[in-house]
């Protein structure tokens, strides 16, 4: 296995690659960044993949663009990207973390992917975005009048991007999908999960133990695993 910096325009980029004929895109969550597909590249390209980390706006080499982590700059991205991978490769798969597997989703739902696999993920992000209006005390009529609310518990709060996601709904996603979601997610809910595995008939795997963030030893030993299973 290689690594290869690579841009796509303006966006930052790591190859990891087996000169396979076949790539994962790797899409990260809130604090991630390309450097993290490394973990999939681990088992991928043993498994004859190549594997694509990028840094979406706000985070790794983009840090100066945290005002553009937001959907409608997003999907064009991930669209862009996705659609220069399938001018390299004869397949193109997916693999997404919590709220870059909800950029996913509102990107790429028309562009079938060979396969997706999603941890963590925001299945739901308006359901989201009221569940933590909901920490914060806040309601409608006050997000719209203010515009943007910062809350206590790090999150700004904003009317524009509750609009757009209430705009933007995900209703296409004819991909063969995986989900490995933990049991003690305190982010997403589990019925949003289970919602979203009803509707386009994705499989799902729960680590009741687990964290919205897999990260310690036993989490990340289930998350190769599961990996490795969504593989074969």
């Amino acid at each position: 296995m290689k690594k290869e910096e690579l841009r796509f325009g303006e966006i930052p980029g790591l190859l990891y690659t087996v000169q396979a004929d076949r790539v994962f895109l790797f899409v990260h969550g809130k604090g991630g960044n390309k450097e993290e597909a490394s973990l999939l590249a681990e088992i991928a390209c043993e498994k004859g993949w190549d594997v694509v980390g990028i840094d979406l706006p706000g985070w790794g080499e983009r840090t100066a663009e945290a005002e553009r982590f937001v959907p409608w700059e997003t999907a064009p991205e991930l669209r862009a990207v996705y659609e220069e991978l399938k001018q390299r490769y004869f397949a193109v798969a997916l693999f997404a973390n919590s709220i870059g597997a909800y950029f996913s989703l509102l990107s790429l739902g028309d562009k079938d992917p060979e396969r997706a696999l999603l941890v963590s993920p925001v299945t739901d992000m308006e359901r989201l975005i009221r569940r933590m209006m909901g920490w914060a005390a806040v309601t409608p009529e006050q997000l719209e009048k203010e515009g943007e609310i910062p809350t206590a518990f790090g999150e700004t709060l904003s009317w524009p991007y509750l609009c757009y996601v209430k705009e933007h709904p995900v209703t296409h996603w004819n991909v063969p999908t995986r989900i490995l979601y933990a049991g003690r997610d305190e982010l997403v809910e589990r019925e949003s999960i289970e919602d979203f595995v009803r509707r386009f008939g994705a499989e799902l795997t729960v680590m009741e133990e687990g964290e919205h963030w897999f990260h310690t030893e036993e989490q990340l030993k289930v998350l190769r695993q599961w990996i490795r299973e969504g593989l074969d």
